[in-house]
């Protein structure tokens, strides 16, 4: 059985010893394709690292997070990243989008950021991975206009309703469920419920996010059988099939 993180920061973990600690669980587990996006210039090393450490397991994608596009900066931390997106081995745009949570006052900025490295996607014929919190219209505006035969990715951690996942299905995206759908009043079970597992992907989105039984606690990447668990239950297969057929999936999208 393969099971597949298509996105996680594990690479947050900075003491050697407990970063091989995380990855062994994963490998023991079967989890032994990870993929980690960055969120600014200064996770770029990090991520490097990890992939040099573990060639045969993490994969890179680059982009700059919504919530690190700053007035002050965030041309220059885009010309940066754009740079190191030419001198590194990267499967994925990401993860950039829209956040409102934080700071609407930055949504002009976020909208320009997020065209910019959709442009990059297409220019390199690369996915994107998608953030999207409290802006599920502003993100799907811009997904419509940019709509074509390139555009394509990952709508991460996504816990929207039915109608939401079918507008983003209708755009050639994947749908990734992560911890979320073990809590107990989501309702993103009810929604994947009514999915077809071609069009998930499996993710945990370390160290964030959490899955019952650890929630409250730090995420990982191991943590992922509990989430393929819990799709497995919800749509009454085995989580070999829901393994199998989300890898498959991450392959469609990363081409690897």
């Amino acid at each position: 059985m393969i099971l597949t993180d298509t996105h996680t920061h594990l690479y947050y973990e900075r003491e050697p010893e407990k970063r091989r600690a995380q990855m062994e669980r994963c490998l023991d587990n079967g989890i032994t394709r990870i993929f980690l996006p960055n969120i600014d210039s200064e996770s770029i090393p990090m991520v490097r690292e990890l992939v040099l450490e573990y060639p045969d397991n993490c994969f890179a994608m680059l982009g700059l997070h919504p919530c690190d596009v700053k007035p002050e900066a965030y041309l220059t931390e885009l010309d940066t990243i754009e740079k190191a997106i030419s001198q590194t081995r990267i499967y994925a745009i990401g993860e950039i989008g829209i956040d409102l949570y934080w700071d609407k006052s930055t949504l002009s900025i976020q909208q320009e950021a997020f065209r910019i490295q959709i442009g990059w996607a297409k220019r390199l014929n690369l996915p994107i991975v998608i953030h999207c919190r409290d802006a599920f219209d502003e993100v799907y505006e811009i997904l419509l206009s940019e709509k074509d035969e390139k555009l394509r990715g990952i709508f991460h951690c996504f816990t929207g309703t039915k109608e939401q996942a079918d507008k983003i299905i209708n755009l050639g995206f994947y749908l990734g469920i992560g911890g979320v759908i073990t809590y107990k009043n989501s309702g993103l079970d009810k929604v994947v419920e009514q999915l077809e597992l071609q069009n998930i992907v499996l993710e945990t989105d370390s160290p964030y996010l959490t899955p019952v039984p650890f929630r409250g606690k730090p995420n990982e990447s191991s943590y992922l059988t509990y989430i393929a668990q819990k799709v497995a239950d919800i749509k009454r297969v085995s989580m070999e099939q829901v393994a199998s057929i989300t890898t498959e999936n991450s392959k469609l999208i990363f081409g690897v």
